[in-house]
């Protein structure tokens, strides 16, 4: 399990937990959830030391040190350290006290209610900070963006489409979000190419290789009773793919029917074909995840396995020699959907904040600026195998991984349809649609009956007036 995300990421599909403000997609929808009746986002002191220039684009103060508090989960620390080190090499000759935590809303909300926090936070893990807590004591972080990167590019110029909507609330650019986060099929390219089969693109082609792996004693596809909704993330991507962001905004905004749009059942009723044909390996409500998957990356079981891009690094001990993982969009119902077959979900996090009150602000801004640098982002994906949000850094090799090289290109085919989606972990769903997709995927319910068990539990949020919504437009 990839511990470092708080909010959007796989921790919560299989916990379930509710995520705070950062998750929230789309500029402009937080006005509801403002703490304190929505006070407005205040700059404040940016503990400005010189005056602002190319080079120097917040007014960070010569040689001062910036005290930077980073969440010691899945990815350490280290790569801000490193990213330090090359702020320290600047002109400006500023460096940084990077202090290793793990509860972050308990060691540092104190420090917001003294007025006296941290210059640079990466409030990430299970205990961070609600931003709706603490977003009038945020700095802005546009100046950011239009800074130039210490290459001598514009930031924003060099960052993936859509990385910034995360952290945007009410139109103000309050949370960076540093990791991106890439969904996908993935396959063993070398099993792929040993047996001559294609990557199936639409749900028949699907049903098709399935056909063909059962005549070589395999399976499609392989789960996890913890994992089982990694199938449901799969069917939403398809079926906004299908039915464009009507389909997203649906599910989204909680509406009565939204399990029952047509795109949804189509993927819903093109699943169940395949369930049904015995595709899916047997047994997986009663399998541990982890489990399931080194049946699919170890033991060849299964072709096909949707995850996000931890996938990779959280199977590497279990990966047969050679497997060359390979990840691949997710697959179309027709052929012509309302997005491209190359459309593809993907997101942002690991969310980093400058506190305002902060002593050294503009130190904090320059941390950041660092850590979006081509040198410390190539340093972070080459140790993580893990892409940020900045765009063109992995080679054609991918530093060895077979499976970093597929998501950058899955990016670059995506271009700017990309899409992702929040209300399975804002509303805490995942615990009880676990249960509904366990059942459908062992075969034991029908497309009807997945249908009305997830409507009921969208109902359920909808109807709770003690659950603040979220509408998403």
């Amino acid at each position: 399990m990839n511990q470092n995300r708080p909010t959007l990421h796989r921790r919560d599909f299989l916990r379930g937990a509710l995520i705070t403000g950062i998750a929230l997609p789309l500029a402009g929808s937080l006005a509801s959830c403002a703490a304190g009746g929505g006070g407005t986002t205040s700059t404040g002191d940016t503990g400005s030391g010189a005056s602002k220039s190319a080079d120097n684009p917040f007014g960070v103060a010569a040689k001062s040190t910036v005290a930077a508090s980073i969440f010691n989960g899945g990815y350490g620390t280290d790569y801000v350290d490193y990213a330090a080190s090359v702020m320290a090499k600047q002109s400006l000759g500023v460096t940084a006290s990077v202090s290793a935590i793990t509860n972050i809303a308990q060691s540092l909300q104190p420090k917001f209610v003294a007025g006296n926090p941290p210059d640079l936070i990466d409030n990430s893990g299970a205990n961070a900070i609600g931003i709706s807590t603490i977003r009038s004591q945020l700095a802005e972080l546009s100046d950011v963006l239009d800074a130039d990167n210490y290459e001598g590019t514009k930031i924003s110029d060099t960052l993936y489409t859509g990385v910034t909507a995360p952290g945007t609330l009410d139109g103000k650019f309050l949370v960076l979000n540093y990791v991106l986060t890439v969904y996908a099929v993935w396959y063993s390219a070398a099993l792929f190419e040993e047996n001559g089969w294609s990557v199936p693109k639409t749900w028949d082609e699907a049903y098709e290789l399935g056909g063909k792996a059962k005549a070589k004693g395999k399976y499609l596809f392989v789960w996890g009773k913890e994992a089982a909704t990694y199938y449901q993330t799969l069917a939403i991507a398809s079926a906004i793919k299908e039915g464009g962001d009507e389909v997203r905004l649906s599910l989204e905004n909680l509406e009565s029917d939204c399990w029952s749009k047509p795109a949804v059942q189509s993927v819903f009723t093109a699943m169940k074909k395949i369930v049904d044909a015995g595709y899916f390996k047997p047994g997986g409500a009663g399998t541990q995840f982890t489990a399931a998957q080194a049946q699919w990356s170890n033991d060849e079981d299964a072709l096909l396995y949707p995850s996000g891009s931890w996938i990779e690094n959280e199977m590497k001990k279990q990966t047969k020699s050679g497997f060359e993982m390979t990840g691949a969009p997710e697959m179309v119902v027709s052929s012509s959907p309302s997005k491209p077959y190359e459309a593809m979900h993907s997101t942002a996090g690991e969310p980093f904040v400058v506190p305002s009150k902060g002593a050294n602000a503009a130190g904090g801004k320059e941390l950041l600026r660092a850590m979006l640098s081509k040198e410390a982002a190539t340093n972070f994906t080459k140790t993580r195998l893990t892409p940020t949000i900045v765009k063109g850094i992995v080679p054609s090799d991918g530093f060895g991984s077979t499976a970093l090289v597929s998501q950058s290109k899955l990016l670059e085919d995506a271009g700017s349809n990309v899409f992702s989606w929040n209300f399975v972990d804002l509303y805490g769903m995942n615990q009880d649609q676990l249960v509904v997709w366990n059942t459908f995927l062992s075969g034991k319910s029908s497309v009807a009956q997945l249908t009305k068990g997830l409507q009921d539990i969208t109902d359920k949020v909808k109807n709770d007036d003690s659950v603040t919504k979220v509408t998403v437009s």
